[in-house]
């Protein structure tokens, strides 16, 4: 396992941290206050490739690999989590199942727009009662002549209102628990899907959330996207993937929180010098820097460990449990580091705090991450 960089993938990186920079930082903080979708900054995005990152060329993406997606997601969680999170659920949770289980018209028809930036991608799989039980779902979905019609409500949606194409999962009978879930490629451009108003959240503010109704919403027959009654599996394959996103997202944010804290404990003077020089901040910064370096060590094994044949359900749930509670505590150190001033929003790091929080909870909680690796070192003690 080499985590040296290749040269497409340092490119990728200077790339995307220098927009950072330019593009997106700046106005983190006011987007944050205002809730404003950066509309124009995703298209900018857009002609970057960034949207279709790992869709093949073929299709109008890009054809990165993996670890270059990853350093993608942590230098924008670095500069903006909000705009992160948009780019990762069009990359991971939309682009990636069509890829994966789509049919060659499908893969044409869908990915060419989405991997261009002209329209963005979401995932409908939470409802009000399906959380962390995923096999729940009370959306049906019915047969009539040519399409497939879905009705049921969708929870706690990325993208919703601003999104054109979701991979939704539906159930011909709620009985059938996970065997009767089927995967649909939805166009919410349509009547029959009605967004409801954005979620108020703590974090991540000017990425848009909300609740979907489908009313009769229609799904031509061919946009079913794997066989009848395989939802389920794609679902759990696809967030096996897309975990590795909210980790890198994490991992981003805490080194956004160190790098402020390193700054401010350099400027702020007490008992008549820096902050870095008193023991105490000194060593909780050693520990904020080993932490961020064990996670991303974690998720760079993981991402090799995504390309080799096989589910990769252990590995990318250690990289996203570990990367997400670990972002937490940085960030909580950060404003510890901070002191009052940690408390204002006119430190970056106020923000930082309130955005890490959900990744413990999205794409699976941590303790779903931990039923995730408990379930399979039962299979190893077994096999012992």
């Amino acid at each position: 396992m080499d985590f040296g960089w290749n040269e497409q993938q340092e490119m990728v990186r200077d790339m995307v941290r220098s927009f950072a920079e330019d593009r997106i930082l700046p106005g983190a903080a006011e987007r944050d206050r205002t809730g404003a979708f950066p509309a124009g900054i995703l298209g900018e995005m857009g002609e970057l490739g960034l949207l279709g990152m790992m869709v093949p060329e073929e299709y109008g993406g890009a054809g990165m690999d993996v670890l270059s997606y990853l350093l993608a997601v942590e230098e924008l969680a670095r500069a903006d989590a909000s705009i992160a999170v948009t780019m990762t659920v069009t990359n991971s949770v939309c682009c990636w199942p069509i890829l994966q289980y789509g049919t060659e018209e499908q893969k044409r028809k869908y990915l060419t727009p989405l991997a261009s930036g002209e329209v963005l991608g979401g995932f409908m799989l939470t409802e009000p009662q399906a959380g962390s039980d995923a096999a729940a779902l009370r959306t049906r979905f019915v047969e009539d002549g040519d399409h497939w019609v879905l009705e049921g409500s969708k929870a706690w949606i990325t993208n919703a209102g601003v999104a054109k194409y979701f991979v939704c999962l539906a159930t011909e009978d709620p009985a059938l628990k996970a065997q009767g879930i089927s995967a649909f490629i939805l166009d919410a451009d349509q009547p029959g899907v009605v967004v409801n108003r954005p979620e108020e959240k703590m974090g991540l503010r000017s990425s848009k959330t909300a609740m979907v109704t489908l009313e009769g919403a229609r799904v031509p027959r061919d946009a079913m996207l794997g066989a009848q009654g395989s939802g389920f599996r794609l679902a759990l394959a696809t967030l096996d993937h897309s975990r590795l996103g909210i980790a890198a997202q994490a991992v981003g944010i805490a080194q956004a929180a160190l790098e402020e804290s390193l700054r401010y404990a350099r400027d702020r003077q007490q008992f008549g010098r820096p902050l870095y020089r008193h023991q105490g901040i000194a060593f909780r910064l050693a520990e904020m820097d080993t932490e961020l370096a064990a996670a991303r060590a974690l998720l760079w094994s993981a991402a090799w460990e995504s390309t080799r044949p096989g589910r990769h359900s252990r590995t990318s749930a250690r990289a996203k449990l570990h990367a997400s509670e670990m972002c937490n505590r940085i960030v909580a150190w950060a404003v510890q580091i901070h002191g009052g001033y940690g408390f204002s929003k006119e430190y970056t790091v106020e923000r930082l705090y309130r955005d890490a929080r959900v990744t413990t909870v999205y794409e699976g909680t941590s303790e779903v991450q931990k039923i995730v690796i408990s379930r399979a070192l039962r299979e190893v003690a077994e096999g012992l």
